[in-house]
């Protein structure tokens, strides 16, 4: 499933591509914002594939070593243990995963050289020679080569978030999340399993893709509401004069604290800092605290966030009694 963080950064991707884009009705902006989402659950299922494919490269090159004018010794008696991968070869049998490769016309047919490329890392890697020398391996150490790799080296790939955004605009900064994602299904993955392996829903449960939609929308629809209480509380800034980002960020972030009860005012504040960290300026963070900070203080106050049940957790501003819900 596709994480509430990143959620959140596609519906404010959503949100600033909606403002700058003319015309352009809230239908059509939540339709593109889903288009979004579904594209990144196409690039989850692509890095299976890119596991798929490093590893026939990997059986490409040790056919080639034994057809050489004179090979050596190695290249007559290679170590076969990667190309034997448990788990890749797993991958190669989910029905589920080719099934869904086939329908979206999934590949890396056009990116040869980064496949190599991965390979050859791969290969130089420490935590390769550790798993190829070992006297001995099994099911676990299979993961956790690739779980490694996946950590370690394809996320912070130059030349993978290249061939990733050449191929979608959608996918722009989504690659170490979706490495996370694969990283979570791998760990879920057995030994006995062989056409059924697990793959996730794009969606964990149906009511993210109601989040989505609706704080989408409450963002939009009551921009007006929140941007005059950003305004209030940005003493000596006029609105106009702050990030437009910025400006985004705190939107989505009132939207969520006041229209779903459910999450707590911790947990969405932490989201959008977070989030604040990569897509605003370096001061931005501080900023955007402070304002908040602010704003929930006198909304809570004015009993305009009001939490409940899970909402309620970590909440040290609500007693009951003695007890503290913290």
């Amino acid at each position: 499933m596709i994480s509430r963080r990143l959620l959140r950064i596609k519906i404010l991707q959503a949100l600033y591509a909606h403002y700058k884009s003319e015309g352009k009705t809230i239908s059509q902006s939540e339709k593109d914002l889903f288009f979004s989402i579904e594209k990144t659950y196409d690039l989850y299922y692509l890095l299976h594939l890119l596991i798929i494919d490093i590893r026939d490269a990997a059986i490409k090159k040790i056919e080639l070593a034994k057809h050489k004018q004179i090979p050596e010794h190695d290249d007559l008696y290679p170590n076969i243990r990667f190309i034997e991968n448990k788990l890749i070869l797993q991958f190669q049998e989910n029905y589920r995963l080719h099934k869904y490769m086939n329908n979206r016309k999934l590949s890396w047919v056009n990116y040869p050289e980064l496949v190599k490329n991965l390979l050859s890392m791969l290969e130089d890697s420490e935590e390769y020679k550790i798993y190829m020398e070992a006297e001995s391996s099994d099911y676990e150490a299979d993961k956790k080569i690739i779980i490694d790799f996946l950590t370690y080296y394809v996320a912070d790939y130059d030349d993978l978030h290249q061939a990733i955004e050449e191929q979608s605009i959608f996918w722009n900064d989504d690659i170490e999340f979706i490495a996370s994602m694969l990283i979570k299904t791998i760990k879920k993955y057995r030994s006995n399993q062989k056409y059924n392996g697990p793959v996730f829903e794009l969606y964990k449960k149906e009511e993210d893709r109601k989040f989505v939609k609706d704080l989408f929308r409450k963002s939009i629809l009551k921009e007006t509401d929140y941007r005059n209480l950003i305004d209030k509380y940005t003493i000596n800034w006029e609105i106009d004069r702050i990030a437009f980002m910025d400006v985004l960020v705190m939107q989505l972030a009132i939207s969520e604290m006041i229209g779903f009860p459910e999450i707590p005012v911790k947990v969405s504040l932490n989201e959008y800092l977070e989030i604040a960290k990569f897509y605003c300026t370096e001061q931005s963070s501080n900023f955007i605290n402070g304002i908040l900070d602010k704003i929930v203080h006198n909304l809570r106050r004015d009993k305009v966030i009001i939490k409940r049940g899970k909402g309620l957790i970590g909440d040290n501003s609500i007693n009951y009694g003695n007890y503290s819900m913290s």
